[in-house]
């Protein structure tokens, strides 16, 4: 009877301790480029960037400045995501293998990247349906960057234009960074 009140309390403990909910922007599952559906609540606490991608477009160059973004900041909590899409001029049109294959061996992309899918109006997947709501604005072209907030709660949107390691992309992302994420987690006595 000692053991089963030893595991009842135990249990109890982790009831209310147990993680935080899903920040608001991140609450999707997305299939990764190797087709396994990811969580992206796994981003929590994370300043997330996410970029519709393409193979084929004029701004295609900027995966070599979204890695250095990675490479410069994921250690102070920085996450890229790549999700190709076809939706603009039809600029994605390989498989995901070819996808991955071009992103890894023309620029070293070891960033997470998704599986081709919508961003439009039209077809978003529900991480770019939920990041045009917060923003009020939806990628007009392929490239279109979303800064998501360490909460999960708050997205910067910037246009295809804007080059990853522009002043204005650093300076967003610096400014996020420092920021710490609120804590979510509630105490026994706040529940």
């Amino acid at each position: 009877m000692k053991t089963f009140s030893l595991l009842a309390a135990l249990l109890l403990t982790l009831n209310v301790h147990a993680a935080p909910a899903c920040p608001p922007l991140l609450d999707a599952r997305l299939k990764d480029i190797d087709g396994v559906t990811r969580n992206l609540c796994d981003y929590a606490g994370k300043v997330v960037l996410v970029v519709n991608t393409a193979s084929q477009c004029g701004y295609t160059g900027q995966y070599k400045g979204l890695q250095a973004l990675s490479d410069k900041y994921a250690a102070q909590g920085l996450v890229v995501l790549g999700l190709p899409s076809n939706d603009f001029a039809g600029q994605e049109p390989g498989s995901d293998t070819q996808i991955k294959n071009f992103c890894e061996s023309g620029f070293q992309v070891d960033f997470p990247l998704f599986a081709k899918t919508g961003v439009s109006a039209s077809n978003a997947n529900p991480l770019h349906a939920a990041l045009a709501r917060a923003t009020g604005e939806r990628p007009a072209w392929n490239f279109h960057k979303y800064l998501i907030d360490r909460n999960g709660t708050r997205a910067l949107s910037f246009p295809s234009r804007v080059e990853p390691q522009s002043k204005q992309m650093v300076q967003a992302i610096e400014s996020l960074l420092k920021a710490k994420a609120a804590a979510v987690t509630l105490s026994r006595a706040e529940k």
